[in-house]
């Protein structure tokens, strides 16, 4: 049996189960859902410690031309 056939095979038992629903949680909002796959900041301020960063190097190559 070569490696492709068992990868192809392996999951043959439940991917044809039906999806859970819960019977004492309602579903989450859509809003919510999407939320958890929103980007966030690691480093709160970095953000804007780069821009300032950005912002004084271009000023400082302007007053040298």
């Amino acid at each position: 049996m070569n490696a492709n056939n068992s990868t192809n095979h392996k999951y043959d038992e439940i991917i044809n189960l039906p999806h859970h629903v819960s019977e004492t949680r309602p579903p989450m909002p859509m809003s919510d859902r999407a939320a958890q796959f929103s980007p966030f900041a690691a480093l709160t301020g970095y953000d804007s410690v780069i821009r300032e960063t950005e912002r004084t190097w271009i000023s400082s190559e302007n007053r040298e031309q």
